[in-house]
């Protein structure tokens, strides 16, 4: 048995005339998984009901353990009820404390339009991980920009907060919430960061 890291996979690829690193079967699927970006800055247009449709119906579409379907979502798309839970968001976990990147120029929702909400009866956090990659890839496909957003959970674990805002958002009190998701059209091209190759080891007879 054998073992080897990505790293060396990929040295002896290159010494035999093959880099998998440029990805000869590239498609508009792997295009969009490896061009997808954490996007924290967003122009003020509203994003289509039709273009969130189709957001909306790829992420019901992740998987999930036995096709159990956890996930309930809840879309906001007021500025004025964002900008309050902002505000109560902020006056909960301090105004002056770095919860996410950008605290201190940007509200928790990072001024996108339209934010998402992803809750469960129970801690199905694997399954809102799966759709929020589907709504991640949906929206970049689709000339949109998103950031997952799990700084929020400080609102809803707050007494308080949550029994406002699940009453907001038609959710039961005892709904856990696993995870935002921002959406709206990308004022900014942030610059590709590096993936570590050296967490992958592959491992044959």
């Amino acid at each position: 048995m054998s073992i080897i890291t990505r790293k060396e996979q990929k040295s002896v690829c290159k010494k035999h005339g093959s880099d998998n690193s440029i990805h000869p079967n590239m498609n508009e699927v792997i295009k969009n998984i490896m061009t997808r970006q954490t996007i924290r800055e967003y122009t003020s247009e509203q994003v289509p009901m039709e273009l969130l449709n189709v957001v909306l119906d790829a992420a019901i579409r992740a998987p999930s353990g036995r096709n159990t379907q956890p996930c309930h979502l809840r879309v906001l798309r007021s500025k004025e009820k964002l900008d309050e839970m902002n505000t109560d968001f902020k006056n909960i976990v301090g105004w002056d404390t770095p919860a996410y990147t950008g605290w201190d120029i940007r509200p928790v929702y990072h001024n996108a339009p339209t934010f998402i909400f992803i809750f469960a009866k129970d801690k199905s956090d694997m399954s809102a991980g799966l759709m929020a990659e589907n709504i991640a890839l949906a929206a970049k496909s689709l000339g949109l920009g998103s950031c997952m957003v799990g700084s929020l959970g400080g609102l809803f674990d707050n007494k308080e907060g949550a029994k406002k805002w699940k009453k907001i958002l038609d959710i039961p009190e005892d709904w856990c919430f696993l995870l935002g998701m921002t959406l709206g059209y990308p004022n900014e091209e942030p610059p590709m960061k590096e993936r570590e190759d050296g967490h992958i080891k592959i491992i044959e007879e």
